[in-house]
Order: C-alpha cells, then structure tokens, then sequence
C-alpha cells in the first residue's frame, strides 16, 4: 500500500473535523509534562473543544482551500490543533488560560469566525466574555433602568400617599 492510501485518511479526517468548525487555534505543547497535558486535554473535552496532534504536512493539505488556510505558515515544529464547533472563544480561552499555568505551552495563531488571528490576536480573544456572559449583561443592562424608574415611581407614590 502507497504511502499517500495511508495519508488520505488523515487528511480527511482533518478536514472533517474542520467543516463547520467556529474556530481553530494552533499551539506548541513542546515541554508540557504528561500530566499537564492531561489535565489540558480534560479541560478542553469538557467544553467540547477537540485537541489534537497531527503531523504539519496533513494538517497542511486539510486546510488548503479552506478558511483555515491562513494557518498553514505556522505548521513548523511541533503543533496540536483545537477545535471547536459550538463555541468560538473556548478554544481560545482555555489554551490562553492553561499556558499562564504551564509556561512550555505557546499559542501560535488561530482563525475564529473565518477571521485568522496571531498569537497576539488569539490572546485578545481569550479574554473576551463569552456568549452567555455577555447576555447575562445586556439582560442586566436592560433590566436596570426599568427596576430604577419602577423604584422611582414607587417613592412618589409613596410620598403622595403620606
């Protein structure tokens, strides 16, 4: 069996699991210990962000002719992929998180929404609330002037009353 029969696979399974995703961030995990990499890899599944390892060249057909292709200059050295269909900051978030704790693990370059992003960029986005904080405060936002005014036309009533 040829080598590219072998590959082919791989390959499609990249890009299976790239179609539909909402981001995809690149990290270099050189230098993590076996238990830090559990412990990431525990955290990541736990919020439906798939983790994985594949060798530069796959990744590299994967993601050509895709959205992803941006990230084909950072296929150098060792590299694992996150990805997430669901949410488009937890890949993101988690990675920037874990790599404040294990200084070996180093964000390279993501693309979220169809947009690529660099180290730097990926760290910004890391920070951002995400969709059901950010609801919880526009909900909050809404919410405060009415319960004020209702406050407000409770005390006058109040004082006529009196």
């Amino acid at each position: 069996m040829a080598k590219v029969e072998l590959k082919q696979p791989i390959v499609a399974e990249i890009s299976e699991l790239l179609s539909g995703a909402k981001s995809a961030v690149l990290v270099d995990y050189r230098g993590l210990t076996v238990e830090q990499d559990t412990a990431l890899r525990k955290q990541l599944r736990e919020a439906g962000v798939t983790y994985k390892v594949y060798k530069n060249t796959l990744l590299n057909f994967a993601v050509k002719g895709t959205e992803f292709e941006s990230l084909s200059k950072h296929l150098e050295g060792p590299t694992a992929i996150a990805v997430s269909k669901t949410d488009e900051t937890a890949p993101a978030k988690i990675l920037f998180n874990f790599a404040k704790k294990a200084d070996k693990l180093e964000l390279k370059a993501g693309v979220v929404e169809g947009i690529y992003y660099d180290e730097k960029g990926i760290q910004t986005i890391a920070t951002i609330p995400g969709r059901e904080e950010l609801l919880g405060k526009l909900l909050g936002s809404i919410q405060s002037p009415i319960a004020n005014f209702a406050r407000v036309i409770s005390q006058i009533a109040e004082a006529k009353e009196a």
